[in-house]
């Protein structure tokens, strides 16, 4: 005979609802930093120019080259994954829609990242009080810092352009 005694009702955890919660900013926190961290692994040789590390170690935390250094290479890949995700968000379904935006992507990258920042480094930080650069800021300094600013928007700009080249191709989505 069976019997009819109701099984015990389980209290819902709000836990899994946490954890998955935490998890999704987690996964989101990785995307975003990512793209930086691989381009700052590829431009890390510019780092034998003193000036260079001159540079990362007078911003903060002062003194610490390695960690302003990260934090200016994921700084600098933001208009690229933004992009990125601007194009994924407002460009329709995949194809040549994401292919032209991927491309517009990289070329503004590109510039932000090739034109400002090497800018913002000379004219900008030493008004702020950030003097970096015992040369006095000549050509040398600027040819350096253009230098690496157009191999970050090279390295940041490759996947990009692979991508809008594959999305561009019949059936490449």
């Amino acid at each position: 005979m069976v019997s009819s005694v109701p099984a015990p009702s389980v209290p819902l955890s709000p836990v899994p609802a946490v954890v998955g919660s935490v998890a999704g900013w987690l996964w989101t926190l990785a995307l975003l930093i990512f793209p930086g961290l691989v381009a700052a692994g590829l431009c890390a040789p510019f780092l034998a120019a003193s000036r260079l590390r001159a540079l990362f170690g007078a911003l903060p935390p002062a003194g610490r080259v390695l960690p302003s250094y990260l934090g200016v290479a994921v700084g600098l890949s933001v208009p690229y994954v933004a992009g990125v995700g601007l194009t994924v968000a407002f460009a329709g379904e995949a194809g040549p829609a994401w292919s032209e935006g991927f491309l517009s992507t990289a070329l503004l990258g590109g510039v932000l990242v090739g034109l400002v920042a090497p800018a913002a480094a000379v004219l900008g930080l030493p008004r702020l009080g950030v003097d970096w650069d015992l040369t006095g800021y000549g050509p040398s300094t600027w040819l350096l810092l253009g230098a690496a600013a157009l191999w970050y928007a090279v390295v940041a700009a490759v996947p990009l352009v692979a991508l809008a080249v594959g999305m561009a191709l019949p059936g490449g989505y």
